[in-house]
């Protein structure tokens, strides 16, 4: 299985944007040989035995290709929006070294929470750190949590890549996606890349459909919303793409495995389909 993976990798190079800002100095052979090293570091991870129930998602989700494609580096500080101290942190709490930092970006509170959500968040901050250590094996203080609204002193332009994975839909029906994109792009050094997978609305989606509260969002929207907000794109992939899925569901993107909404209601045809049609999309933050 490990082979394999790594046979999936080297295939989705071709979709990744050039390497040629990553370590800076070092000839072709160097980089060839690091990124080999890199994703064989991932590929032992994700055929982990520990990994036997998370891995049933990966055939959804691949792991291993939309890591490479949003190129995180195991010396990078990289930071997770929206953790959930789950699925993503159990492959990235073991992916980064030594020299690398994974950090959870939880949402600002200064606007549309209320004061239990407030609370929440507040907990989930608290208890990140040690969350990612029992899942991978390192100390706590290894990792560290914030809210986008309380950023500490210091950490601004330090990120080297920052993902949100299936989360851009939630900060626009929430209208905060101006504010927390920005807050993102604050942290990310000046090369820095912020890697987006979202469910993916039809290109000709009706916005009162693709306006975030179904889950799905046009590719092209984002985009653009990227854009305005201080990014340029420079890759896009469909790792995640699954043409089955009609993306006009009457109870959104939840009707799908994993949540399956319906319940028993027609609950093969769903496993059928699978999970979400989803866009890849690497951006770097403009100048």
């Amino acid at each position: 299985m490990k082979k394999s993976l790594l046979f999936a990798l080297a295939a989705t190079a071709l979709t990744v944007p050039s390497y040629a800002d990553d370590h800076k100095g070092m000839s072709k052979a160097e980089h060839d040989k690091m990124h080999k090293a890199h994703q064989e570091r991932l590929a032992k991870i994700l055929t982990d035995p520990s990994r036997a129930e998370d891995s049933k998602r990966d055939k959804y989700r691949h792991p291993a290709e939309t890591f490479d494609f949003f190129r995180l580096h195991p010396d990078h500080v990289i930071g997770e929006y929206a953790p959930g101290g789950e699925w993503v942190s159990r492959i990235l709490g073991r992916y980064v070294d030594d020299k690398g930092k994974y950090v959870g970006l939880f949402f600002g509170t200064k606007t549309h929470f209320s004061d239990t959500a407030k609370e929440g968040i507040k907990a989930g901050i608290a208890k990140f750190p040690a969350d990612v250590a029992a899942v991978s094996g390192r100390p706590a203080t290894d990792f560290s949590a914030f809210s986008l609204s309380e950023i500490p002193d210091g950490a601004k332009g330090t990120f080297d890549r920052i993902i949100v994975m299936r989360m851009l839909h939630n900060m626009q029906r929430w209208n905060i996606a101006d504010a927390e994109i920005k807050a993102m792009r604050d942290l990310l050094k000046d090369d820095g890349l912020l890697g987006i997978e979202q469910h993916r609305a039809k290109a000709d989606a009706p916005y009162s459909y693709a306006d975030g509260k179904n889950g799905y969002l046009r590719e092209a929207d984002v985009i653009k919303f990227m854009e305005v907000n201080g990014f340029e794109l420079v890759g896009k992939s469909e790792i995640n793409a699954n043409p089955k899925d009609e993306a006009n569901w009457p109870d959104g993107v939840w009707t799908l495995p994993p949540r399956l909404a319906k319940g028993e209601t027609d609950k093969a045809k769903y496993e059928a389909i699978g999970e979400s049609d989803r866009m890849t999309l690497l951006f770097k933050k403009r100048p």
